[in-house]
């Protein structure tokens, strides 16, 4: 009876953090409604809430947000460069996975970026007068040839100064692949990169644990300045990220099933979906693992070898669904801010994403500092992060159904051409679901509960 009841204790404890996130956004709406209606801006007690207290409390959240950035980016994008020099990826599926994933993410951000120019989400939602935000003459006044020479860095420690995100990337890139080449001569050097890498993931819990405080403020000082006309934007915003995930997921990933299996993409979805309504239900790509592999080798008839090997390996830097968000965010708020964003800052968007995304660790919050960077390297204000942050559980779930459905479509291409599917398993349309769900129910209970990035 203890045990259960300790249980039921450790499961409350690890869902309140995102139930006192989204509490604090909505806490935060309705008090800054509350005092804008109640006390006009000139009065005192609006000054010492809005402008002083939540003022305060608001910028040291986005402080240590933006404190975490950098060397959260440049030791977790390390650790993933190493890991990806590993023998088995010198061969055709290790290489046809890796570009297949990068390229499919590009696509979802160019797709959320056009949809977002659209739909305009952020239009109508006069940010400037909150917050003052300077030209960014780094990402506006450049050239295409510009930006794609200064990815390389003269000077990195200047370029983590400066907070030149795809100079950090291109460095990370370049010594995690060193590491992971030499191998245990360099060892010392790689475990210590393991080991900051795994203080940062610890220095963000503690960062989440005074989020809703943060969110609180923020959101309640952006609304006493809006009103109630600022929730329809942040409405608007949330629809064009869905409508973003169901393009990448009907259009891009069926197409692409189509052209290179020639499969029927309507059966593939049907043998998915307990997979895809599992990972909407969970928000953990990591937790979605043993029933994905499940389903392709046993329901799909892909070979346990493609498997095993694609579908960790895209838990950790297929991002497609994340990149649809951040994407969709970085015209929201540049919208909301009043800023003109350019070629080439849209262009910077979508390389910085996508090379981040070889980085970014499948646990609760780093897709919030992962957002903040890609806010850093277009020059947009870090206080955008915390109203995507309010609504990021009603965000996650859709884009970790369509990670883990990405996964899977590339291990059918994979599969399929390298001989490697079993393509009478996939037309088979007698299997029995329930052998499914029985033998996932085990591995349920063993998946780790980390929320999707």
């Amino acid at each position: 009876m203890n045990m259960a009841s300790t249980s039921r204790n450790t499961a409350r404890k690890r869902l309140s953090l995102t139930g006192w996130i989204l509490l604090s956004l909505l806490a935060g709406m309705v008090a800054g409604v509350l005092v804008s209606v109640a006390f006009p801006t000139n009065s005192s007690v609006y000054d010492y809430v809005i402008n002083g207290v939540f003022y305060v409390l608001g910028q040291w959240f986005i402080r240590l947000m933006q404190m975490i950035v950098v060397p959260l980016v440049f030791c977790s994008i390390v650790c993933g460069a190493a890991s990806m020099t590993d023998p088995k990826m010198l061969g055709k599926v290790g290489v046809g996975a890796i570009v297949l994933y990068l390229c499919t993410t590009a696509l979802a951000v160019i797709i959320a970026l056009g949809l977002a120019s659209i739909m305009q989400p952020g239009v109508g939602l006069d940010m400037s007068q909150i917050v003052k935000v300077e030209p960014v003459t780094t990402t506006t006044d450049q050239t295409l040839a510009d930006m794609l020479v200064n990815i390389i860095p003269t000077n990195i420690i200047a370029a983590m100064n400066g907070g030149s995100m795809l100079q950090i990337i291109f460095f990370a890139l370049v010594l995690g692949f060193i590491l992971g080449r030499m191998g245990k001569r360099v060892q010392v050097v790689a475990r210590f990169f393991t080991q900051f890498n795994d203080i940062m993931m610890y220095m963000i819990g503690i960062i989440l644990k005074v989020a809703p405080v943060g969110i609180f403020c923020l959101i309640a000082r952006t609304f006493a300045n809006l009103g109630i006309e600022g929730i329809l934007p942040m409405l608007k915003f949330i629809l064009t990220v869905y409508v973003g995930l169901f393009v990448q997921l009907l259009v891009v990933y069926m197409l692409l099933l189509f052209l290179f299996t020639r499969l029927n993409p309507f059966h593939f979805l049907r043998k998915m979906l307990p997979v895809m309504l599992f990972a909407f239900s969970t928000s953990s790509s990591n937790a979605t693992i043993p029933l994905n592999l499940e389903t392709l080798e046993r329901k799909c008839g892909v070979d346990p070898n493609v498997a095993s090997f694609t579908i960790p390996l895209g838990a950790t830097i297929n991002m497609d669904g994340t990149a649809i968000m951040q994407g969709a965010a970085v015209v929201f708020i540049a919208q909301a801010f009043g800023i003109e964003l350019s070629g080439v800052a849209l262009v910077t968007v979508v390389l910085t994403a996508v090379m981040a995304s070889i980085g970014t660790a499948g646990v609760p919050g780093v897709g919030t500092i992962m957002l903040a960077m890609v806010f850093e390297s277009v020059g947009l204000p870090a206080e955008g992060v915390a109203m995507i942050m309010g609504i990021d559980r009603v965000l996650d779930m859709g884009r970790t159904t369509i990670n883990i459905t990405g996964d899977a479509v590339v291990t059918m291409i994979l599969a399929k051409l390298t001989g490697a599917l079993d393509v009478g398993v996939f037309k088979n349309r007698d299997y029995a679901a329930a052998e499914i769900s029985s033998s996932s129910a085990s591995d349920e209970s063993l998946a780790p509960n980390s929320s999707d990035s």
